[in-house]
C-alpha cells in the first residue's frame, strides 16, 4: 500500500504541476502583465468563440476588401476603414448617427462583444478608438492580427454573413476626453511641462524628408516636419515579428525612455489618425496611462494650417 500511495502522491503532484505549467503558458500567451487584458483576446479565444451569438468579429482596414474577399475569420464582418469610419463629406469620423447604422446593420447590440482584426500590426485600432468614442462597452482587438491567423492555419471563410439580425446598439455623446482638436494642440505647445505629444510616423515623415508613407504618396500636407516638442515613436515598435503586441516591460520602457509617462497629459499624432490611434490604445489601455488623447487631425491637418509653427 505504501508503495501505491507514494505513486498516488507523485501523480497527484505531477498533475498539480502541469496544471501550473500550462496555467503560466496559457497567461503567457495572453500577456496577462497589462493593465487593461480585457481588451485583448488570441487567436485561439476567437476560434472557441466563432460560434457564440453574443460576439461580433469584425475586419477592419484601411484598403480591406481584397484580402477580405481572399478568406477571413468565418462570420468576421467587414468595416472599410475609409468608407464605414470616417464621414463622407467632412474630414472627420464618422458620425453618433452612422456609428448606430453601422453598428446595427451587422446586428451588434449594447452588450454585443465585438472583435476587431486586420493587417498591418493592428492598424485596426483605429475603429477601437473611434467606437470607444461613441461609448461601445466591450469590444476588443485580435492579438496577432490577421497574419497570425493565418500563420497558425486557422479556419478561414469567403462568404460575408447573410440575413443579420438588426442590432440595438445606442451610441453616447462622443467622449471628448480621448480626442483633441487643432486649437487644443496649439494651446499644449505652451504647456510642454505637462503636456507631451507623441508623433507615431516613420522617422523620414518626422524629419520631413518625406511628406507621406511611401504606401500612400499622394496623401500629405503641404510642409513636412513635426509639430514642435513632439517625441518619434513609430507606432509599429509597440508589435512584435508575428503581430502581437510587445510586453508591458518592453513597451514601458520605450515610452519612459522618451519622456513619455503615465504622469503627463499625452497627444498622440500621425497623418490622419489612424496609426496614432494605435498608439493611443497602447498607452492607454496596454499600459494604463490615465490621460491619453489621439489628435486624429495629426500632421495632413497641422501641416497645412498657414502659421503653424513646425520643427524638422
Amino acid at each position: 500500500m505504501t508503495g501505491l500511495s507514494n505513486v498516488s502522491h507523485l501523480s497527484q503532484a505531477w498533475n498539480i504541476k502541469s496544471n501550473i505549467c500550462y496555467l503560466h503558458l496559457h497567461h503567457h500567451d495572453l500577456n496577462m502583465e497589462y493593465t487593461h487584458q480585457e481588451v485583448l483576446v488570441n487567436t485561439q479565444w476567437v476560434e472557441d468563440h466563432l460560434k457564440d451569438s453574443n460576439v461580433r468579429i469584425a475586419k477592419v482596414d484601411y484598403d480591406p476588401k481584397a484580402n477580405y474577399q481572399l478568406g477571413h475569420v468565418p462570420g468576421a464582418v467587414l468595416f472599410d476603414w475609409k468608407e464605414d469610419i470616417n464621414d463622407p463629406t467632412s474630414r472627420n469620423i464618422l458620425s453618433r448617427d452612422s456609428c448606430e447604422k453601422l453598428l446595427r446593420r451587422v446586428g451588434i447590440n449594447d452588450d454585443t462583444i465585438l472583435i476587431l482584426y486586420g493587417d498591418f500590426n493592428n492598424w485596426f485600432a483605429a475603429a477601437f478608438w473611434v467606437f470607444k468614442c461613441y461609448g461601445y462597452k466591450d469590444i476588443r482587438l485580435m492579438n496577432g492580427r490577421r497574419k497570425k491567423w493565418l500563420e497558425e492555419d486557422s479556419p478561414l471563410s469567403k462568404d460575408a454573413p447573410s440575413n443579420l439580425p438588426e442590432g440595438n446598439f445606442k451610441a453616447s455623446t462622443p467622449d471628448e476626453n480621448i480626442r483633441v482638436f487643432l486649437d487644443e494642440v496649439k494651446k499644449a505647445l505652451d504647456q510642454k511641462d505637462k503636456v507631451k505629444m507623441v508623433d507615431v510616423r516613420s522617422p523620414k515623415e518626422f524629419t520631413g524628408e518625406i511628406l507621406a508613407p511611401p504606401e500612400y504618396p499622394t496623401e500629405h500636407a503641404q510642409r513636412g516636419g513635426h509639430i514642435p516638442g513632439a517625441e518619434n515613436i513609430p507606432w509599429a515598435q509597440a508589435v512584435k515579428e508575428d503581430g502581437t503586441f510587445k510586453s508591458k516591460e518592453e513597451l514601458e520602457a520605450m515610452y519612459k525612455n522618451k519622456g513619455i509617462i503615465p504622469e503627463k497629459e499625452i497627444i498622440t499624432y500621425c497623418r490622419i489618425g489612424e496609426r496614432s490611434s494605435h498608439t493611443w490604445f497602447v498607452l492607454k489601455y496596454l499600459l494604463g496611462y490615465p490621460n491619453v488623447k489621439n489628435y486624429d487631425g495629426s500632421w495632413t491637418e497641422w501641416g497645412n494650417m498657414i502659421a503653424n509653427p513646425i520643427e524638422k
